[in-house]
């Protein structure tokens, strides 16, 4: 299945086994993003997970989505069963009827309901060696892949322009699917992409020639407004130290129409075969507890009590 890096939903997760014993078989959907997508695998992985965690009580079906806001509107119509996936922010604007849910509100986004964050949308500003950009100002007069309409995109021209660069460096024409064999050809000096770390087209670049990833300072972070992320050194082929970025926080939601246990029973067997999945999926090592920071709305009672029974950090907008 391709990588590729764009926003998200989900929403197929299901079966529960309970700590008291083993419960008749639960069906969740977890509806997931473009079936190309490094999302759309994540929801294939944490379905495969959850089945043998819970042997076989927790069956989960993973659904292609258009997106984030698609994976929220279904709030509406969808049932106890229903999981996605979807940055924090959007969860405010829909319960806020603001922004692209202007006009479209409804009473059951306000009963959405956080279980667990999944890997974040990582930012990666790649350049070429050969350009000789080391830093955002040496980004000045090189050729720029962005993409088009997507997260990355999007963030990738905002951050341009908020560092100076805005009609100082040419936008290449050239779809994000070939940035590396652009870069490596000489047609393009560095390419912008947003998803999981380590990103498979980074991975690519990295290997393929020699690349260096920009990191951002903390003033500049500041200007993003955006989580701060540390990708650890050695994480891309040639990388001697940390990189640091800005990232966009996804976590996985339900609503409060899943039972409790339920929720207790996939939220428990999610953080327990987490470590299994990163064996073969690097990109579930950058979920941690410190993550649970970025769940900015209320958390479901049934993980609730996994998270205060694990000793997990909880703040008191999150109960």
């Amino acid at each position: 299945m391709k990588s590729t890096f764009v926003t998200l939903g989900i929403s197929a997760l299901a079966g529960l086994a309970l700590a008291g014993g083993s419960q008749a078989e639960t069906r969740i959907t977890y509806k997931s993003a473009k079936s190309t997508s490094s999302y759309y695998q994540m929801g294939v992985q944490i379905a495969e997970a959850v089945k043998a965690g819970s042997n076989g009580d927790l069956i989960v079906t993973v659904e292609e989505s258009q997106g984030s806001v698609q994976n929220v509107m279904e709030v509406r119509a969808r049932g106890a069963d229903y999981v996605f996936t979807t940055p924090p922010a959007l969860v405010r604007l829909a319960q806020g009827g603001k922004a692209m849910f202007e006009g479209k509100g409804d009473p059951k986004f306000d009963e959405i309901r956080a279980l667990f964050p999944i890997p974040s949308l990582t930012m990666h500003f790649v350049m070429s060696a050969d350009s000789g950009a080391t830093d955002f100002a040496g980004m000045e007069g090189k050729t720029i892949l962005l993409g088009k309409g997507s997260f990355g995109a999007r963030e990738g021209e905002k951050y341009l322009k908020l560092f100076g660069l805005d009609g100082k460096v040419t936008l290449a024409e050239v779809e994000l699917s070939n940035a590396v064999p652009a870069l490596k050809n000489g047609q393009i000096d560095g390419f912008v992409t947003a998803g999981s770390w380590p990103a498979p087209n980074v991975i690519e670049a990295a290997a393929s020639s020699n690349v260096t990833v920009l990191s951002l300072n903390d003033d500049q972070i500041a200007q993003t407004k955006r989580t701060k992320t540390v990708i650890p050194a050695g994480t891309y082929s040639g990388q001697t130290a940390e990189i640091t970025t800005t990232s966009l926080p996804v976590v996985a939601y339900t609503t409060t129409a899943m039972d409790d246990d339920a929720a207790y029973a996939l939220t428990k067997t999610f953080w327990d075969q987490k470590t299994k999945m990163s064996e073969g999926a690097p990109w579930w090592k950058g979920v941690d507890e410190g993550l649970m920071a970025t769940i900015t709305g209320k958390i479901h009672p049934g993980a609730l009590r996994y998270y205060e029974e694990a000793g997990f950090p909880i703040t008191d907008g999150q109960r």
